[in-house]
């Protein structure tokens, strides 16, 4: 995942001027020549930082990334990465085994995982195929969707009270609703939120970042109760630097909040130790299996995001992860999907696996 955090600079990097040097360079009797350098080195320096932005933004579009695949080099590229993280449909049989009679625990991400991306977060509906996937998913191991909306959101979409929900990135986690949960060692008020402090916080940006950028149009901004979002999917890329400076001049004044980018959206995040890997593992922990060696996590998702928890699983020993992508991309991921119908697909199998296992 891409993180800034906003702050002032400190030290020399690709070609910043630290608050140090600016001050060393600068003589002692002159306030308007002063006034001016820091002027400028602002100028040059935000500059620097805003097209690192734009260069990550841009690094993310699918438009640019099938620009690239079409080049024989990028082809013998996505070759190497397959061959990196071969496709869990194809190495089903293998991930079965892996899973050597331990009770298998499933993460699944929502958008892009669950459902298509598309241009209107409101609109990102999973199937009714999909929908009754998931609920026999639930039906055979311990289910939980972890994603950066809110839970109210993410649950009008899926609608299935047997699953564990964390929303916000893992910020606001909660239990299947009473009476619905299948497995015993969870508690049924299972309910955490580390970023609480913060929900007023987030109301107050959100609210600014709705006023700061409604001259740019296509920008979508969301309120995710612990953290907030600005979605650039439909912005032209004209735009992008001057979306940058609107979302950077918020949270200058919020030197607590941390901005990061996901897929074609920025994230406002409360700059706490805590992360859908950290959320990953809290969950198996109330569910039993913080210190067991008899458990076989299972992680889906397609956004910079999901890494923390891949990289969880990698640094675990235990499970893996699945990235949901049609491109090659960096990744602690030990498989690949390339879109939700193949996540389905997987989703199906497992649950017609389980079934024909016998009972214990």
């Amino acid at each position: 995942m891409v993180s800034f955090v906003v702050e002032k600079p400190q030290r020399m990097s690709n070609g910043v001027v630290s608050e140090t040097t600016r001050l060393s360079i600068i003589p002692n009797n002159s306030s308007s020549a002063q006034k001016t350098l820091l002027k400028n080195l602002e100028i040059i320096n935000g500059g620097q930082r805003v097209n690192a932005w734009v260069d990550s933004m841009r690094a993310s579009s699918p438009t640019h990334l099938k620009s690239l695949s079409s080049s024989v080099s990028s082809e013998k590229h996505l070759s190497s990465w397959i061959m990196r993280h071969p496709s869990a449909l194809e190495m089903f049989e293998k991930i079965t085994e892996a899973s050597g009679g331990k009770q298998i625990v499933m993460f699944l991400d929502y958008d892009g995982t669950l459902s298509p991306i598309v241009d209107d977060p409101d609109k990102a509906f999973m199937s009714s195929k999909m929908r009754r996937t998931v609920k026999k998913l639930a039906k055979c191991f311990p289910t939980a969707i972890v994603t950066g909306r809110c839970i109210d959101k993410v649950y009008n979409f899926v609608k299935l009270a047997e699953l564990y929900y964390a929303g916000s990135h893992g910020m606001d986690i909660k239990g299947p609703a009473k009476g619905f949960s299948r497995h015993k060692r969870v508690k049924q008020s299972l309910l955490y939120q580390p970023a609480s402090d913060y929900v007023l916080m987030i109301d107050e940006v959100y609210k600014q970042l709705l006023e700061k950028t409604k001259s740019t149009p296509g920008v979508i901004v969301e309120n995710q109760k612990f953290t907030a979002s600005v979605h650039f999917r439909c912005v032209e890329e004209k735009k992008w630097s001057e979306l940058v400076l609107q979302v950077r001049s918020v949270l200058e004044r919020y030197p607590t909040l941390k901005l990061s980018q996901g897929r074609k959206v920025f994230e406002i995040r409360p700059m706490i130790d805590w992360d859908k890997g950290k959320a990953l593992e809290f969950l198996l922990e109330s569910l039993g299996f913080g210190n067991s060696n008899n458990v076989f996590p299972v992680y889906i998702g397609d956004d910079r995001t999901d890494e923390d928890a891949f990289k969880m699983l990698r640094d675990r020993g235990e499970g893996f992860g699945i990235l949901v992508s049609k491109f090659p991309k960096d990744t602690d991921a030990s498989y690949s999907l390339q879109d939700p119908s193949e996540v389905m697909n997987f989703l199906r199998r497992l649950v017609e696996w389980k079934q024909m296992q016998p009972r214990i």
